[in-house]
């Protein structure tokens, strides 16, 4: 997918985030996030949250909201097109402020899933969203008995 954008644009930047959990032996998101660290890709990491609810189970949390917002808002005067790889209707004012500085923004997502990935109002305000399932001949790979 890195190489199929930067045959479309000029890239700048690529960036992945996620939550780690620490002190694990080992994390199957540990193998991907090094993939990714050597690959051409920013990882921007941050603990696990743990807590309590209100039923009294142990509940993890690792949201990334404010660490996107931050990295779009500090490069978009640099910029001329942002490609947001969520659905999330919580991003739909950060486009809208990066939108107001001149800047281009598609949201890569899908309206497909049952329920849908993408939240309406992100991708009304988006100027382009691609649809993640219109990709998969350019992407996806052959299904095998052992996927289905």
């Amino acid at each position: 997918m890195l190489e199929w954008f930067a045959e479309q644009s000029q890239l700048v930047r690529v960036y992945y985030y996620t939550a780690v959990v620490e002190g694990e032996e080992f994390s199957p998101v540990n193998p991907l996030v090094d993939w990714l660290g050597y690959n051409g890709f920013t990882v921007v990491t941050k603990p696990v949250k743990r807590f309590t609810d209100a039923q009294g189970h142990s509940r993890m949390k690792g949201n990334m909201d404010v660490e996107i917002a931050v990295d779009v808002m500090a490069l978009a005067p640099k910029l001329d097109h942002v490609v947001l790889a969520s659905g999330d209707g919580d991003f739909r004012r950060l486009v809208e402020v990066v939108q107001a500085m001149g800047v281009k923004v598609t949201v890569l997502s899908s309206q497909k899933t049952q329920p849908p990935h993408a939240a309406d109002d992100l991708r009304r305000q988006a100027d382009d969203f691609i649809e993640l399932f219109d990709l998969l001949p350019v992407f996806g790979r052959a299904r095998t008995p052992r996927d289905a």
